[in-house]
């Protein structure tokens, strides 16, 4: 590898740590420094620390994709939270109810009139609703949905990353296993 690279590729990698809080993996390229480097730890310590590492990738997995899923169910309830405000705010000037239904509970709706208005209550969670002007809503919304999609879009990019780390330490692994696999028939014959 040309020197150029290994500084494009040392800058790349510094630049994904700044953006995410997942610890790289280094890749074992020569296994026989890398062990020596390993301070007379047997192959099955250092076999025993990356599997421990491993199953920390496939944790953080887990937990990346419940918070990809949560917010790929919360990006349409925002979008239909905004369009209903939005519909309210084109009907704020007229003086007509608008006749529409809601949902009470699963399957259960109910008609409802409602009168041309200025205010709206939005669900913040944690059972809480907050009374919001038309506009004030509309704002919280647009800043919600702008939030949620880079926040599934950053979640996206560290599913890529822990994938490509989870890919690198499995290769060191079979690396680590192979070389000692080797080192023992060297000993082996040796022997014999």
């Amino acid at each position: 590898m040309a020197t150029g690279d290994s500084k494009a590729e040392s800058a790349d990698k510094s630049e994904l740590k700044a953006n995410s809080s997942i610890p790289l993996a280094e890749f074992v390229e020569d296994v026989d420094s890398f062990m020596k480097r390993e301070e007379n730890e047997s192959a099955e310590n250092v076999l025993v620390r990356l599997d421990e590492q491993h199953r920390k990738y496939k944790f953080m997995e887990y937990n990346i994709l419940t918070k990809k899923s949560r917010l790929k169910q919360q990006i349409p309830d925002i979008k239909t939270s905004l369009d209903i405000v939005k519909h309210l705010q084109s009907r704020k000037e007229s003086t007509d109810p608008m006749e529409t239904q809601f949902l009470l509970s699963d399957q259960v709706y109910a008609k409802a009139k409602i009168p041309p208005t200025n205010k709206v209550c939005l669900w913040l969670g944690a059972n809480v609703m907050l009374e919001y002007t038309l506009d004030d809503a509309n704002e919280l919304l647009d800043t919600n949905l702008d939030a949620a999609n880079k926040s599934l879009a950053q979640v996206e990019e560290d599913l890529c990353l822990i994938r490509d780390q989870t890919t690198t330490l499995e290769v060191n692994m079979a690396r680590v296993y192979n070389w000692d696999v080797k080192r023992r028939q060297a000993l082996q014959v040796t022997k014999s």
